[in-house]
């Protein structure tokens, strides 16, 4: 499969309610348990909607099987924080990495689920997390998939929109969104994958005829960034 870097679901929608997860926080007051479930929710209706669309990215350079594969690991972990919502955002996140990593075949699995662990272990046992806290989490995270891939920026991979969106987490666009510079950038990182040649995975073995194509995983990593600033509204 290409689009990552090298190496009928149970309704999984942001407005669902997690019981005893508290009240969500806002950025001015800090993130808790159930700001991250209800991100988690929203990424996984995001991945039910677009996978057909992500799939059809992964056809013209990969294995046609990106979004399914995300599908049917984000709907795992919409199922599992259903059942047992954790109680700190760390905790929220490693579940969701670890359920992925059991879920998702291919690259995908671990890399999405590295992200989702590392950045969990790095925001350790606190009740609620800054977006200083959240971006410098992520970033580790982040760091954590490029060393596990063996890529990096400019490689037509999920790194392409991560490390972007990573970077700019926390730098208010112009209507004081903490969020939202990070989902313009990561979108914008994702958008220039089509010109790239794929020098990392399956894509790598098309030469020049990658170009031409945006990187399925780059585009499903953009989602990440999306539904975090739409999930703070």
């Amino acid at each position: 499969m290409s689009g990552t870097a090298s190496a009928s679901n149970s309704d999984p929608s942001p407005a669902r309610a997690y019981p005893d997860a508290g009240s969500g926080g806002g950025p001015d007051e800090g993130l808790d348990a159930a700001f991250f479930l209800r991100w988690l929710a929203a990424v996984a209706a995001a991945v039910d909607r677009e996978a057909d669309h992500l799939t059809e990215l992964d056809a013209a350079i990969g294995d046609a099987d990106h979004g399914s594969n995300l599908r049917r690991g984000f709907t795992a972990v919409a199922t599992a924080l259903d059942a047992d919502p954790p109680g700190t955002p760390g905790a929220v996140l490693a579940l969701a990495g670890r359920q992925l990593i059991s879920t998702v075949g291919g690259a995908s699995g671990p890399l999405y689920g590295t992200l989702l662990r590392r950045t969990g272990k790095e925001l350790g046992d606190a009740r609620r997390v800054s977006v200083a806290e959240l971006g410098a989490a992520l970033r580790a995270g982040v760091a954590a998939v490029a060393q596990l891939g063996g890529s990096a920026p400019g490689d037509k991979t999920m790194l392409d929109a991560l490390v972007p969106g990573a970077d700019a987490l926390g730098a208010p666009d112009a209507a004081g969104d903490p969020f939202g510079a990070a989902r313009a950038a990561a979108e914008e990182g994702a958008r220039a994958t089509e010109a790239l040649r794929a020098r990392k995975g399956r894509a790598s073995y098309l030469g020049e005829r990658s170009v031409g194509h945006l990187d399925p995983g780059a585009s499903s990593s953009a989602l990440l960034f999306a539904t975090l600033a739409e999930v703070t509204r």
